[in-house]
């Protein structure tokens, strides 16, 4: 029930308003431009003409011809060359990414109710639809991009991944590649945390299947017996209560580490003792990782088109970005009172490690924000974009600015990993935060919607909190939502030096 409530909710904005949008902006704009030709191309069965613009692998034209060819499966079949300009015109292939936000809505509920069981429909359902509004993601439902399909493709990839459905996963993954080449990150990062989950059950049914033979073979050995034996020999289980029918036994997931060091070797003794069971689990995901080596060394590169356009750069400053974005679009959880006073209280349970810790977050910001920030030549020229306005009225409102944002930056990168860190282990979350890195640092051009995977990640995995503050979220978005709709529809602009209508857009 839950899942057609998140779906008609969605489709009930996204419909009525992608008409709108097609309505407006009939004809392709921005980087549509090159899409949607291409498209077209892959609609009259022309599979080798490629524009050298486009940077991402085809993933989406395939999306987008199977979305058509299941409408209209005799014209395209027989190639009805009247018939193409329908099937595959401008508003025809924005609906694909309609049809793909609806699908990443419903995979978020079921993601949610995967990873927080006892969340409940309800609460899952007013999730799924608070992520839908998330403005970024929101406004390229509407536009022929490929950030939503990338979005369906992986958080499709995590939910098997999660439900020890290796095979599908890795095939999600691969898919994810072909609409945007970073997506491999994440494919490492689901499947490294998903191994090590499957160690944790692995050893998890040893324990109990070696403490049944014990019990076995000893019924009438006191309790405390068999403890100081499992004890030394090194099993992770507490028991309450003599009689082994009320036995209670605790996880291989609810052990605690001391520290970071502890976890990682612990990890890897225990991969090294499984490893021929976890490769042969994750067979699948290897063989996506050679495909995608073997793509590199043939491509020459990551990117497929206008290379000189996207070189890998040291973007560090991209990282800080990104950290207080997502702190500013996940507000309840970051800048509120209670928050500030746990991070307080926190810092001041150890205050020697917390003060070493808040100066190497400040000195590493500053060495990112001061050495290693890019201003693409897109990022300058084009005034279409909100980050623009981030750059120039932000970022660059004077020469103190920039560094005068560091704190923040230090602030909601501590409060995430701390948020995190509660229900995660800190293998988890510094994994997280190196993938987040993977991916965004390389990128010279700061584009919100880089920052969409990672962001709802985040909500994924962050704690449950109260109704009337996801209403109040859910507003803010939905403002935000109506405020660059109808700058993009109603507020065009022209320049003076290129004909042609220009609009605001993310």
């Amino acid at each position: 029930m839950g899942r057609l409530v998140v779906a008609a909710a969605v489709a009930a904005w996204a419909i009525p308003l992608a008409a709108l949008v097609n309505c407006v902006v009939p004809e392709p704009y921005m980087d549509e431009i090159f899409h949607i030709p291409q498209a077209q191309q892959y609609c009259r069965g022309d599979f080798l003409t490629w524009d050298p613009m486009i940077t991402t692998p085809p993933g989406l034209y395939y999306v987008s011809l199977g979305y058509v060819v299941s409408f209209f499966p005799v014209a395209w079949m027989f190639r009805l060359a009247e018939t193409f300009d329908v099937l595959c015109s401008t508003a025809a292939l924005r609906s694909t990414n309609v049809v793909m936000a609806i699908v990443c809505a419903v995979l978020f509920h079921d993601l949610l109710l995967c990873i927080r069981p006892g969340i409940g429909e309800r609460k899952a359902t007013t999730y799924a639809i608070l992520v839908a509004l998330y403005p970024v993601h929101w406004f390229f439902t509407f536009l022929y991009y490929t950030d939503v399909a990338s979005l369906a493709a992986v958080l499709a990839m995590y939910l098997f991944c999660l439900k020890k459905q290796f095979w599908i996963s890795a095939m999600f993954g691969a898919f994810s590649i072909l609409f945007r080449q970073t997506n491999v990150i994440w494919i490492i990062f689901f499947a490294a945390n998903g191994a090590i989950s499957y160690l944790q059950e692995l050893y998890s049914k040893d324990n109990v299947s070696h403490e049944n033979i014990e019990a076995t073979h000893q019924p009438n050995k006191a309790v405390s017996g068999r403890d100081n034996k499992t004890a030394s020999q090194g099993l992770r289980r507490r028991r309450i209560n003599s009689p082994i029918s009320k036995k209670v036994v605790v996880s291989e997931s609810s052990k605690v580490y001391n520290s970071l060091a502890e976890e990682v070797c612990d990890i890897c003794l225990k991969l090294w003792n499984s490893k021929c069971d976890v490769l042969i689990a994750f067979a699948p995901f290897a063989f996506v990782m050679a495909a995608f080596v073997a793509f590199i060394i043939w491509n020459g590169g990551i990117v497929l088109g206008a290379k000189e356009a996207h070189v890998v750069s040291p973007h560090f400053a991209q990282f800080m970005y990104f950290s207080l974005v997502s702190a500013v679009a996940l507000l309840p959880w970051h800048f509120t009172p209670s928050r500030v006073l746990v991070l307080f209280h926190l810092f001041g349970k150890n205050k020697t490690c917390s003060l070493l810790a808040i100066l190497m977050g400040l000195g590493l910001s500053f060495i990112a924000v001061h050495f290693f920030s890019i201003a693409h030549p897109y990022l300058l020229a084009d005034n279409r974009h909100y980050t623009f306005y981030f750059w120039r009225k932000v970022i660059q409102l004077n020469w103190m600015m920039r560094y005068m944002l560091i704190p923040l930056y230090v602030y909601s990168w501590f409060s995430t990993m701390n948020i995190l860190g509660k229900s995660q282990t800190r293998v988890w979350v510094l994994s997280f935060v190196l993938s987040v890195a993977l991916v965004l640092v390389p990128a010279p051009l700061v584009e919100f919607r880089y920052y969409t995977i990672p962001f709802v990640i985040l909500v994924l995995h962050f704690p449950v909190i109260g109704n009337g503050k996801l209403l109040a979220l859910g507003l803010l978005y939905a403002a935000a939502d109506l405020f660059t709709l109808v700058m993009f529809l109603f507020r065009p602009f022209h320049w003076e030096h290129e004909p042609g209508t220009q609009r605001f857009m993310w």
